[in-house]
């Protein structure tokens, strides 16, 4: 009888050692509210370099213009000269135009109007252990899965619980780090985690 002790400790001792095996190969959760990142679909399009539009002044054709927004953020209209356009909305670009033009026109109630004629702006770049890395875009938001589908997926060297979504403040130019695990988003089991990329996002694999 005593000699079932030293038995049962060891048995003891290979279950508790498989448990830390198992806890060390589970899946890394990561700890972070992907709640409270945007949704670009619920918002108005920001415009971005690339983008092509079209402004037009009722009852001042002289100051109709469709223009494509240059590397450096602005746009060129007759009269009032340049204006800034990447980072805006239509809806804020328009309110802006309306306050420079009234410095030379009387615009009686005249309605500006902005329209995005071509949307080329939404382009972000993946990094690292996917096939095809590089900057992708598309005419459509995307979430996070789609965009490294669009990179061929990930190669069989990637760390798939350790990929970092980087995303710039345009407000502040921060830089924040949002944690993802590729196996609990592609299986499902981490809906949440699955969130859309916005333009100028990096997604590294590493």
């Amino acid at each position: 009888m005593p000699e079932a002790l030293p038995r049962l400790s060891f048995a003891r001792a290979i279950a508790i050692a498989t448990l830390v095996v198992i806890a060390a190969c589970a899946p890394k959760t990561p700890n972070y509210d992907y709640a409270k990142e945007p949704d670009p679909r619920t918002a108005e399009l920001v415009l971005g370099v690339g983008d092509v539009i079209a402004i037009n002044v009722w009852e001042n054709n002289n100051l109709n213009t469709e223009s494509t927004i240059r590397p450096d953020g602005t746009i060129t209209m007759p009269l009032v000269g340049d204006v800034k356009a990447a980072g805006e909305t239509p809806t804020t670009l328009k309110n802006h135009i309306k306050s420079q033009v009234q410095n030379f026109v009387k615009l009686q109630g005249s309605e500006i109007t902005v329209a995005v004629r071509s949307w080329k702006s939404y382009r972000f770049t993946i990094q690292g252990e996917v096939s095809r890395p590089g900057v992708i875009t598309s005419d459509q938001y995307v979430t996070v899965g789609d965009a490294i589908a669009m990179a061929g997926g990930l190669s069989r060297f990637a760390k798939r619980e350790e990929i970092i979504l980087m995303r710039r403040d345009w407000k502040t130019g921060k830089i924040r780090q949002i944690p993802l695990n590729y196996e609990e988003l592609a299986s499902g089991r981490r809906p949440d985690m699955n969130i859309y990329m916005l333009a100028g996002d990096t997604i590294w694999v590493p």
